[in-house]
């Protein structure tokens, strides 16, 4: 018994060639003279663009327990103000650190624990940063994975250059349909972003991979935004053109 084979799928339409009937504008409510027949050329286009996050947020955790309350706070305020001026040495703004304290008592001693967040724009110096925090602090400080992640700007530029890719790709191929005819491209007609997707970097791995375990290119490359745009358009379609050589 013969096996049915399953129905081709409808062929997809990337390029037309219309021709406009003289009539159509005066049934758009067009006022004036009749208009020649026009031809145009119907395509659409896409896109897709990455950006890697532009900022990392570094949390270090302190803490101290003394039986004097003045001791314990002053051995969190030292390393506060070494992980400080470290940073601001390195061009760190002010701004860009947050510092968190809590004062607590346990049992008969007093604790004392603070938080510094750290966001920087410049990966390099982060990584200077926590190096020499290590080094210098040891197992005073606990430094947690850098957080990456993308400035509203970073993402607003994404979507912006994706959509103007997306609609010179669609020219390109306009222009492409032209000259396989022999014609050559006029102006737009009409340009429409018909639909735009967003999404994350994933991490091209076989093996489940635990968060704690990824290396610093690995951390940057999953939180890495992806965007991707698809524009249609409308084109006019030029004649030949007749180029004539004048005799000076």
């Amino acid at each position: 018994m013969a096996m049915a084979l399953p129905a081709p799928p409808p062929a997809r339409v990337f390029a037309e060639l219309d021709a406009v009937p003289a009539s159509v504008p005066a049934l758009l409510g067009r006022a004036g003279p009749p208009v020649p027949p026009g031809r145009e050329v119907h395509v659409s286009g896409s896109a897709e663009l990455s950006v890697r996050p532009d900022r990392a947020r570094v949390s270090l955790r302190l803490s101290s327990r003394k039986e004097a309350a003045g001791e314990a706070r002053s051995s969190v305020s030292r390393r506060l103000d070494y992980i400080a001026h470290s940073a601001r040495l390195r061009g760190v703004p002010e701004e860009d650190m947050t510092v968190t304290e809590d004062f607590s008592r346990v049992e008969n001693t007093y604790q004392m624990e603070a938080e510094v967040s750290i966001i920087f724009s410049d990966f390099g110096k982060m990584q200077t940063v926590c190096n020499l925090l290590i080094e210098k602090l040891g197992t005073a400080v606990t430094i947690s994975p850098p957080h990456f992640y993308h400035t509203p700007e970073a993402i607003d530029t994404l979507r912006r250059q994706v959509c103007v890719a997306a609609v010179g790709n669609t020219r390109r191929k306009a222009q492409e349909v032209c000259r396989l005819f022999g014609q050559s491209l006029g102006k737009p007609l009409l340009i429409k972003e018909e639909g735009t997707k967003e999404w994350g970097g994933h991490i091209d791995s076989y093996l489940p991979r635990s968060a704690d375990s990824l290396t610093l290119q690995e951390r940057i490359q999953s939180a890495t935004a992806y965007a991707s745009s698809r524009v249609f358009a409308v084109f006019e379609i030029k004649g030949k053109e007749h180029r004539r050589n004048k005799l000076l």
